[in-house]
Protein backbone atom coordinates (compact mmCIF):
# COMPACT_ATOMS: atom_id res chain seq x y z
CA UNK A 1 0.00 0.00 0.00
CA UNK A 2 2.97 2.31 0.57
CA UNK A 3 3.70 2.17 -3.17
CA UNK A 4 0.15 3.26 -3.98
CA UNK A 5 0.33 6.23 -1.61
CA UNK A 6 3.77 7.22 -2.95
CA UNK A 7 2.50 7.08 -6.53
CA UNK A 8 -0.59 9.04 -5.53
CA UNK A 9 1.46 11.80 -3.89
CA UNK A 10 3.68 11.94 -6.98
CA UNK A 11 0.60 12.22 -9.22
CA UNK A 12 -0.73 15.06 -7.06
CA UNK A 13 2.59 16.90 -7.08
CA UNK A 14 2.91 16.62 -10.86
CA UNK A 15 -0.71 17.72 -11.40
CA UNK A 16 -0.26 20.74 -9.12
CA UNK A 17 2.96 21.67 -10.93
CA UNK A 18 1.27 21.40 -14.32
CA UNK A 19 -1.64 23.51 -13.12
CA UNK A 20 0.74 26.13 -11.72
CA UNK A 21 2.39 26.32 -15.15
CA UNK A 22 -0.92 27.01 -16.94
CA UNK A 23 -0.59 30.82 -16.89
CA UNK A 24 2.78 30.53 -18.67
CA UNK A 25 1.14 28.79 -21.64
CA UNK A 26 -0.41 32.14 -22.64
CA UNK A 27 -3.62 30.42 -23.68
CA UNK A 28 -1.62 27.53 -25.19
CA UNK A 29 0.17 29.92 -27.54
CA UNK A 30 3.57 29.13 -25.97
CA UNK A 31 4.47 25.67 -27.27
CA UNK A 32 7.13 24.91 -24.64
CA UNK A 33 5.00 25.64 -21.59
CA UNK A 34 1.98 24.09 -23.27
CA UNK A 35 3.94 20.87 -23.71
CA UNK A 36 4.99 20.96 -20.04
CA UNK A 37 1.35 21.31 -18.95
CA UNK A 38 -0.01 18.60 -21.25
CA UNK A 39 2.81 16.20 -20.36
CA UNK A 40 2.36 16.92 -16.65
CA UNK A 41 -1.35 16.16 -16.81
CA UNK A 42 -0.73 13.01 -18.85
CA UNK A 43 1.87 11.69 -16.39
CA UNK A 44 -0.37 12.55 -13.44
CA UNK A 45 -3.34 10.66 -14.89
CA UNK A 46 -1.11 7.73 -15.82
CA UNK A 47 0.16 7.53 -12.23
CA UNK A 48 -3.43 7.72 -11.00
CA UNK A 49 -4.30 4.71 -13.17
CA UNK A 50 -1.50 2.78 -11.45
CA UNK A 51 -2.80 3.84 -8.05
CA UNK A 52 -6.37 2.64 -8.67
CA UNK A 53 -5.02 -0.85 -9.34
CA UNK A 54 -3.94 -0.88 -5.68
CA UNK A 55 -6.66 1.07 -3.83
CA UNK A 56 -10.33 1.92 -4.32
CA UNK A 57 -10.87 4.54 -7.01
CA UNK A 58 -13.20 6.55 -4.76
CA UNK A 59 -10.45 7.00 -2.17
CA UNK A 60 -7.68 7.61 -4.71
CA UNK A 61 -9.66 10.20 -6.64
CA UNK A 62 -10.89 11.98 -3.52
CA UNK A 63 -7.33 12.33 -2.24
CA UNK A 64 -6.04 13.32 -5.69
CA UNK A 65 -8.71 15.96 -6.21
CA UNK A 66 -8.78 17.24 -2.63
CA UNK A 67 -5.06 17.53 -2.04
CA UNK A 68 -4.57 18.80 -5.59
CA UNK A 69 -7.09 21.58 -4.96
CA UNK A 70 -5.51 22.47 -1.63
CA UNK A 71 -2.04 22.25 -3.15
CA UNK A 72 -2.76 24.57 -6.06
CA UNK A 73 -4.46 27.05 -3.71
CA UNK A 74 -1.29 27.10 -1.61
CA UNK A 75 0.97 27.37 -4.67
CA UNK A 76 -1.24 30.17 -6.01
CA UNK A 77 -0.87 32.09 -2.77
CA UNK A 78 2.88 31.48 -2.37
CA UNK A 79 4.05 31.83 -5.96
CA UNK A 80 1.31 33.21 -8.23
CA UNK A 81 0.26 36.33 -6.30
CA UNK A 82 -3.21 35.00 -5.49
CA UNK A 83 -5.03 36.11 -2.38
CA UNK A 84 -5.78 33.94 0.61
CA UNK A 85 -8.65 34.96 2.85
CA UNK A 86 -10.67 33.34 5.60
CA UNK A 87 -13.28 31.93 3.23
CA UNK A 88 -10.65 30.30 1.01
CA UNK A 89 -8.87 28.79 4.02
CA UNK A 90 -12.18 27.49 5.38
CA UNK A 91 -13.12 26.01 1.99
CA UNK A 92 -9.76 24.25 1.71
CA UNK A 93 -10.20 22.94 5.24
CA UNK A 94 -13.60 21.52 4.30
CA UNK A 95 -12.09 19.81 1.25
CA UNK A 96 -9.27 18.26 3.27
CA UNK A 97 -11.74 17.27 5.99
CA UNK A 98 -13.91 15.54 3.42
CA UNK A 99 -10.94 13.60 2.10
CA UNK A 100 -10.03 12.53 5.64
CA UNK A 101 -13.60 11.38 6.30
CA UNK A 102 -13.68 9.38 3.07
CA UNK A 103 -10.42 7.71 4.00
CA UNK A 104 -11.66 6.87 7.48
CA UNK A 105 -14.86 5.42 6.05
CA UNK A 106 -12.94 3.51 3.37
CA UNK A 107 -10.81 1.84 6.04
CA UNK A 108 -13.87 -0.02 7.41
Amino acid sequence: MIIAWTLLLAAIGIEVSATAALPRTLGFRDPGWSAVVVLGYAVSIWLLTLVVERMPVSIAYAVWAGLGTAGIALVGYLFLDEGLDTVKVLAIGLIVGGVVLLNLRGAH
